[in-house]
C-alpha cells in the first residue's frame, strides 16, 4: 500500500509566488502606468512644436519664378497651373489684409486671389504696436524694413492687444473661423506677415487660368512624429526591463519544472524539486514532487516484494534437494538438474534486485574508455573482442551500472556469437555505443520481447547456452535509468547489433 507523501519544503511566500492571473495583470498595470508617465513627461517637458509656416516673401517668390522655393526651415513650396478656381475660405479680416498684401507684392488685385487653409484661417499679419504701421522683413538684399499693411488696433481687432498669431489672446485663428493650436512665439520685431499649416494659395492669371501654391507634398518626420517616437521608444526602454524580469520569473520555474521531470526519467531517485514561481506552478511542483515519491516507493516495494519471494523460495528448493537423495539415481539426476536451473534463476533475481535498488553514485565517466576496459577483460579469458577507437564522450552516469550494461552486452555477443566488435561515437547530440555480433541474430517479432525478463528467444538463445533472461532486460534497465535506451536490429551481412543510445 502506497503511503501519502507531502513534498519537502516550505511553501514559498511572497509577489513572486502570487497566482500568475495577478502577476499577468500587475505587469499589464505596470506597464499602461509606465508609458503614460513616461508621456506626459515628454510633453511637459519639451516644448511645444513649431508650426509649419511660409512667409509673404517666399511665396511671392514663388509665383514670380514659377519655381520650387525652398522656405528658411527647408519646406518646399511648388507651382502648378490649374484651369478650376479652388474652393476658398471666406474671407475675414487678417485674409483680406494677407491678400492686400500679397497683391501689392506681385502686382495684382486682390480679387483674383483665393486661400484655402486646410486647417482654418492660420494667417498672421504683424503689428509692432498698436496703431503703428507694420514693418515687413527686409528682401534680400535691402537694407532696412518695408511699410506694410496695418490694423487700427491689430489682428485681435480695434483696440485689442497686439497678437503673435493673428488673434486675441496670442491664439493663432481665434475668431470667426474658430481656435487653432498655439505654435511658439516668434520676434515679432523682426518677422512679416505668414501663413502657417497646409493650404493652397490661388492667382487667377489674365486668361483665367489659375495658378496654385502649395507645400509640396513629401515624407518627413516632424515635430510630432518625432515626439511620438521618442515616446514610443521611451515606452519600450523602460517597459523591457519590467517585461524580461517578469518572463524570466514566469519561465525560469517551468523550466526548473521541465528539467525535474527529464531527471526522473533518467533517476527516479533524483532530489525533489525545488518550489518556486507562480501559485500554479507551485501547485503543480509540488504535484510532481508527491508523485516522483510515489512512483519511487512503488518500485522499490514491488521490487522489494519480487526480492523476497526469490528469498523464501530457496528454503523449499533446500528441503526438495534433501528429499531427493532417497529416489532413484535416473530420476535424482533430472531433478537436481531442475534445482539447479530454479537456484541460478532465484540468484540472478536477487542479484538483480540488489542492482537495482542500490543507491546509485553517478559522477564522471568516459564512454569509450569503459567500453575498452570491458572488451579487453573479455578477451583476456579468451574471446574474440575487438574495440574500434572512437571520439572522447564524457557523460555523467553509474559506473558500476554502465559497466554490467557492457558486460552483459559483451557476453551475450561472445556467447551466442562467437566474437564481438564494439564502437562508440555521437549521433544527433546523443552518445551511441553499438556491439556486433557474427551470430545467427534473432527473429524479427522477437527483437522487443527478448528485453522482458525471464525471456530466452529459441533456439539460438536457451538454457543449453546458460543464461536465464534476465540479462537483457538488466541492460535495458540501466539505459533508461540514464535516460536513454537500448535496441537490437539484425545486420545486413549477418549477425546482431545491440544499440544503446545515452543523452550526454
Amino acid at each position: 500500500m502506497i503511503e501519502s507523501v507531502r513534498a519537502p519544503g516550505p511553501r514559498p511566500r511572497g509577489p513572486s509566488s502570487a497566482p500568475l492571473f495577478v502577476q499577468a495583470l500587475g505587469l499589464v498595470i505596470v506597464t499602461l502606468v509606465a508609458a503614460q508617465l513616461i508621456a506626459i513627461a515628454v510633453v511637459f517637458t519639451l516644448p511645444p512644436p513649431p508650426p509649419e509656416f511660409y512667409r509673404l516673401s517666399e511665396i511671392t517668390r514663388a509665383l514670380k519664378t514659377g519655381q520650387t522655393v525652398q522656405s528658411r526651415d527647408g519646406r518646399a513650396l511648388v507651382v502648378r497651373p490649374r484651369s478650376k478656381p479652388i474652393r476658398g475660405l471666406v474671407d475675414n479680416r487678417r485674409r483680406s489684409e494677407f491678400k492686400t498684401a500679397l497683391a501689392r507684392e506681385i502686382g495684382t488685385d486682390p480679387a483674383r486671389i483665393e486661400i484655402d487653409v486646410d486647417t482654418g484661417p492660420r494667417f498672421f499679419v504683424r503689428n509692432q504696436k498698436r496703431n503703428q504701421p507694420q514693418r515687413l522683413p527686409p528682401r534680400d538684399g535691402e537694407a532696412g524694413g518695408r511699410e506694410g499693411p496695418r490694423g487700427p488696433g491689430g489682428p485681435g481687432g480695434p483696440g485689442g492687444p497686439p497678437d503673435n498669431f493673428g488673434g486675441p489672446g496670442g491664439r493663432s485663428g481665434d475668431g470667426p473661423d474658430g481656435p487653432a493650436h498655439r505654435p511658439p512665439r516668434l520676434d515679432l520685431a523682426r518677422e512679416e506677415p505668414f501663413i502657417f499649416g497646409d493650404f493652397k494659395l490661388a492667382i487667377q492669371q489674365d486668361d483665367g487660368r489659375w495658378t496654385i501654391v502649395e507645400p509640396k507634398p513629401a515624407f518627413r518626420f516632424d515635430s510630432w512624429q518625432q515626439r511620438i517616437l521618442l515616446i514610443l521608444a521611451l515606452s519600450v526602454l523602460c517597459v523591457s526591463p519590467l517585461a524580461w524580469l517578469f518572463a524570466r520569473r514566469l519561465s525560469g520555474p517551468i523550466s526548473a519544472f521541465a528539467g525535474a521531470a527529464e531527471r526522473l526519467g533518467r533517476d527516479p531517485r533524483a532530489a525533489p524539486l525545488t518550489l518556486s514561481g507562480s501559485a500554479e506552478v507551485i501547485a503543480a511542483s509540488n504535484a510532481f514532487n508527491m508523485m516522483q515519491e510515489r512512483l519511487r516507493r512503488y518500485v522499490e516495494d514491488r521490487t522489494a516484494m519480487i526480492g523476497a519471494v526469490a528469498h523464501d523460495l530457496r528454503t523449499p528448493l533446500t528441503r526438495l534437494r534433501f528429499r531427493i537423495e532417497a529416489t532413484p539415481d535416473d530420476i535424482r539426476a533430472k531433478l537436481a538438474s531442475d534445482i539447479d536451473q530454479m537456484e541460478a534463476m532465484i540468484a540472478a533475481t536477487m542479484a538483480f534486485v540488489r542492482d537495482t535498488t542500490r543507491p546509485a553514485e553517478r559522477t564522471k565517466l568516459e564512454l569509450a574508455s569503459l567500453l575498452e576496459s570491458v572488451i579487453d577483460e573479455a578477451a583476456e579469458t579468451g574471446g574474440q573482442a575487438v574495440v574500434e577507437r572512437g571520439e572522447k564522450i564524457i557523460i555523467d552516469g553509474d559506473p558500476v551500472a554502465l559497466r554490467r550494461l557492457l558486460t552483459n552486452l559483451v557476453d551475450n555477443g561472445l556467447k551466442y556469437g562467437g566474437s564481438v566488435q564494439g564502437r562508440v561515437h555521437v549521433k544527433d547530440r546523443l552518445a551511441v555505443i553499438e556491439i556486433d555480433d557474427d551470430g545467427p541474430g534473432i527473429a524479427p517479432t522477437e527483437l522487443d520481447r527478448v528485453f522482458e525478463p525471464f525471456f530466452r528467444s529459441e533456439p539460438s538463445r536457451n538454457r543449453e547456452t546458460g543464461g536465464i533472461g534476465l540479462g537483457l532486460a538488466v541492460v535495458r534497465s540501466v539505459a533508461r535509468a540514464h535516460g536513454g535506451d537500448v535496441t537490437l536490429h539484425n545486420r545486413p551481412t549477418g549477425g546482431l547489433r545491440a544499440r544503446v543510445e545515452l543523452p550526454f
